[in-house]
């Protein structure tokens, strides 16, 4: 019988380090995965490898032989905290450094070593034999909806055999991409003649280093070549539609992108003109490069002008929500009219600038008849077939007479892409007369064909420009399509953004950092409710699509109408489709399913039952799943999606382990930290409830949430350091595993009480728990607490504060004195954290966990420029001597005090404290203590002091 061990992620996880790392991560671009080609809603690299890591690692604490005291048990999962610390950092993804193969190494060995642990068996040292074993004692790391690949990737990075499934061909092309293609040709040299056979060369400090082809190195530059090769073929069959342009100075430059207008005929029969529809008349705010376009009307005919200056030009655009105004004869119109005009086939475009590439600086010109001709002359060979939906998430066009996927695109951009789509079919027989077999030489056709998909989000009327970066917005910069008035038409043989080498190179660099030397990846076409692609009960770990959020199917077909003609031959089952299947998928919308939420609530219970039944009982299962409090009505009831997930989970047979926020925005910005800002998802950490597991009373639940729950909100916050902000969606956790671990829980009379009635009982808990905590506070704070509540920090009757004062057993005159107030005139004002600068000199007293707090609040406040910063919090630190753990706890309860309120601004700072708590400490035991002022403080002390 194999022992139950607990993993890692049951019990603790570096949060702090892991939330930092995801919203980091966003701000990544080259080499990043997600540059491969466009999915939505991808989850953070750094989450998924942590999660990963942690679900396969035992936790010292099931290992009582090898730990067998707190302490050892303390000490070791430190350690394993620090691994996960190095390896959620994007650097340390690129393998081809020495320290990045090192961290690896060990992480796969830590994995191995559980593995082997739970057999009785010795975990092998050596890399070779360390990924062996992986690949045959490991289970595989099953995603049921892989989506755009994060979570079989970092399996596979981490060495663990990675199996993903999705019902979307788009999605499952690009998991493909990841896991399964580079393995096949790692440190493979390129086959292109230009190759360099001792490897590539990369330029650092200005020094020049010759690499092997190590991993996907030799693919990834094969890329290169064929993309480049293609386009040389391209601009010698439609380079002349891309003519230059003549600048200022008269020399002639190459166009990054015309913009174009969008017109209806004016409603005003004595006008006649075809209006404009504009957003703005400005096409650049970089300073020192300022420009707008100047809209010249004679008569019906309106051209324009693009110059540096403001003058003549209107204050506004000719389009807004509301509707559209002539700049000819300024008739106004509702939009109504604009979608009626456009459905009748009569709205055409119309040039209103020239962007092109300068000596460091975009340059900007008007239109002129040659560059209008240009465009007008390009007609493409073949249209991408297909219909629109007729409704769909995310979806506004259909209103405009746009139905068909073809009409997204000018005929100029469907020339470019239908000539690079024939290309395609000319690269794999010139890479097969270089030595490619036909393996080889379909995997090139792979990466090239999402290059054109990449160039498609470019390259439609629906991409835009944009004036403050001075750069090409892409189709996709939303989940979804709205209408665009004024677009940009790239240039795909510039230079700048939107070209086609540039969608190579990202393809390129993307391939280049992918784990092709670990274990080979599998992914298939699957509904993940009736269908699970593994053997042997697999590790769960998977993104689930979230309710009404995101209408992939229907957004995906943009792609899959480019890609189906051009990999149909590669991959027959994958693209056999005219477009992405949809009767299956698991979402609940309005536009194509009658009873949409049912529908989607009972195909996630058939999803989690299956995987439930499926999935290994000796490792937990991991649910990334999104936390958006949206309500909905059913049966006069309130209901969220967040009530949904845990319904079905419960239902399905889960027991609730743990739940741990992540975040992918920076978690010290206070709009991220207010009432309704919640963490990006919450990943539910789950195991199969056991068989005989009893039924408990309603009661006999509250009795062990009430005995429980305090112990582990203890562990979050003294031992896990969950910053406030996260701790209520932390606490979810360990209240759910109370209720989940019944097989039922039943009132007196024998109804069921509803998840969403546990929830609500945890969130009473969790309060009780932080009044209790206030309790463990010394009375002054405590006073200044419960004055807060009822005053804030504005004026209050004395004879009030009196009354409470009494009831603390402390005096007004002393909380005066002490500098926590100021008394006067009959009227009571608690000073605020503004007054706690450092001016105040720290004194040789008692200080309270009330004005350490707020000190420390004070010098972590980067927007003050006395703050002492860190350094200035653990001079406070040393003050309070002994009784510093007061300020963090009254800094989690301020916290809960401003955020119940709905105060961001405020609850930010408490937040911040409690986050910098660690590093606080560590300078309060390794900096000098410095200079203080330690005469004793002004004012009268009570007995004990």
């Amino acid at each position: 019988m194999k022992i139950y061990r607990k993993k890692l992620i049951e019990v603790d996880l570096p949060l702090a380090e892991i939330n930092a790392e995801s919203a980091r991560e966003k701000s990544i671009r080259h080499g990043h995965p997600s540059t491969l080609h466009l999915w939505w809603a991808r989850r953070p690299l750094a989450a998924c490898r942590a999660v990963i890591f942690a679900s396969m690692v035992d936790d010292p604490s099931a290992c009582a032989d090898e730990f067998p005291t707190e302490e050892t048990q303390r000490v070791e999962r430190e350690r394993l905290h620090g691994i996960i610390r190095e390896l959620v950092k994007w650097e340390n993804t690129d393998e081809r450094k020495t320290d990045v193969q090192v961290l690896l190494r060990k992480a796969r060995y830590e994995i191995a070593r559980s593995v082997a642990r739970a057999r009785g068996e010795t975990a092998p040292t050596a890399e070779a034999d360390v990924l062996r074993y992986l690949a045959d004692k490991a289970l595989p790391i099953y995603d049921p909806f892989s989506g755009g690949g994060s979570i079989p990737l970092e399996a596979q990075r981490l060495g663990l055999k990675a199996v993903g499934t999705d019902l979307n061909p788009v999605a499952v092309l690009i998991t493909k991409a990841l896991i399964e293609l580079p393995p096949k040709f790692h440190n493979r040299m390129p086959i292109n003649p230009d190759a360099d056979p001792m490897g590539m060369t990369t330029t650092k400090n200005k020094s020049k280093k010759t690499l092997g082809w190590r991993g996907a190195a030799g693919l990834a530059d094969d890329i290169r070549y064929y993309g480049r090769w293609m386009r040389e073929r391209a601009h010698e069959r439609v380079g002349h539609f891309y003519p230059k342009v003549r600048v200022m100075d008269g020399d002639e430059a190459t166009v990054i992108a015309w913009l174009w207008a969008r017109t209806i005929p004016c409603p005003n029969p004595t006008c006649g003109a075809a209006m404009p529809l504009m957003r703005t008349f400005q096409v650049s705010k970089k300073e020192g490069n300022e420009h707008w376009i100047r809209p010249v009307v004679e008569g019906a005919d309106i051209s324009f002008v693009v110059q540096d200056h403001s003058y003549d030009i209107p204050t506004s655009g000719t389009v807004d929500r509301n509707g559209a105004t002539c700049i000819a004869c300024n008739a106004g119109m509702r939009l109504d009219y604009v979608r009626e005009q456009a459905r009748a086939g009569l709205m055409g475009e119309v040039m209103t600038a020239i962007v092109a590439e300068g000596n460091r600086k975009r340059l900007f010109a008007s239109p002129t008849e040659l560059h209008i001709r240009a465009a007008q002359k390009a007609k493409p060979k073949w249209r991408p077939v297909g219909n629109l939906p007729k409704r769909a998430l995310g979806f506004r066009v259909q209103a405009y007479g746009l139905t068909h996927w073809h009409q997204l695109f000018t005929e100029r951009q469907l020339t470019a892409l239908t000539t690079f789509s024939d290309l395609l079919g000319e690269v794999g027989e010139v890479a097969i007369k270089d030595g490619a077999d036909e393996e080889y030489a379909n995997a090139l056709c792979t990466y090239l064909a999402l290059a054109v998909g990449k160039n498609a989000d470019y390259c439609s009327s629906f991409a835009s420009w944009g004036v403050s970066r001075e750069t090409l917005r892409n189709t996709f910069s939303l989940q979804a399509i709205p209408m665009v008035w004024d677009f940009a038409e790239s240039n795909p043989f510039s230079n700048s953004s939107g070209n086609w080498l540039a969608h190579i190179e990202w393809v390129s660099k993307a391939v280049e950092r992918l784990p092709a030397d670990a274990n080979t990846g599998e992914t298939h076409q699957a509904d993940a409710s009736t269908t699970i692609y593994a053997d042997s009960g697999p590790v769960i770990v998977t993104d689930p699509p979230y309710y009404d959020n995101i209408g992939y199917a229907d957004l995906s077909d943009f792609f899959y109408v480019w890609l189906r003609p051009l990999l149909r031959g590669i991959y027959p089952d994958l693209f056999a489709g005219i477009l992405v299947p949809k009767a299956e998928e698991m979402i609940a919308t309005p536009f194509r399913f009658e009873n949409p939420r049912e529908r989607f609530e009972d195909l996630l219970n058939k999803t989690l039952r299956l995987i439930q039944e499926r999935c290994s009982p000796e490792f937990p299962s991991s649910i990334f799943y999104a936390y958006k409090q949206q309500e909905m009505e059913r049966g006069g009831k309130t209901s969220t999606g967040w009530d949904t997930m845990l319904s079905a989970l419960v239902n399905a047979g889960f027991q609730l382990i743990g739940t741990w926020p992540m975040r992918t925005e920076l978690g010290n910005r206070s709009v991220s930290l207010g009432t309704n800002a919640l963490a990006s998802s919450v990943v539910l950490v789950c195991r199969p409830r056991d068989e005989n597991a009893p039924m408990a009373t309603r009661r006999q639940f509250l009795d062990a949430l009430e005995r429980d729950l305090s112990a582990d909100l203890d562990h979050l916050t003294r031992e896990g350091h969950i910053a406030p902000v996260d701790l209520a969606q932390a606490a979810i956790g360990p209240g759910m595993k109370i209720y989940s671990q019944y097989s039922s829980v039943e009132t007196i009379g024998g109804e069921p009480v509803p998840v969403r009635e546990a929830l609500t009982e945890i969130n009473r808990v969790i309060a009780e728990y932080h009044q209790r905590e206030q309790g463990n506070l010394d009375a002054e704070s405590r006073f200044c607490m419960d004055w807060l509540r009822q005053n804030g920090y504005g004026e209050g009757k004395y004879g009030d504060a009196e009354v409470l004062a009494q009831a603390k057993n402390v005096s007004i005159n002393a909380l005066a004195m002490r500098h926590l107030l100021t008394a006067g005139g009959g009227r009571v004002r608690l000073l605020p954290v503004d007054e706690y600068g450092p001016d105040r000199p720290l004194r040789l007293y008692k200080m309270t966990a009330w004005e350490g707090c707020l000190r420390m609040a004070y010098h972590l406040d980067t927007k003050r420029e006395d703050g002492g910063g860190l350094s200035g919090a653990a001079q406070v630190a040393r003050a309070m001597a002994g009784n510093v753990e007061s300020i963090e706890r009254l800094a989690r309860i301020l916290y809960e005090h401003y955020d119940h309120k709905g105060e961001s601004q405020n609850a930010v700072i408490f937040n911040h404290l409690v986050a910098a708590w660690q590093d606080i400490l560590v300078r309060m035991k390794t900096e000098e203590q410095g200079k203080l002022d330690l005469s004793p403080g002004p004012f009268p002390t009570r007995k004990g002091e």
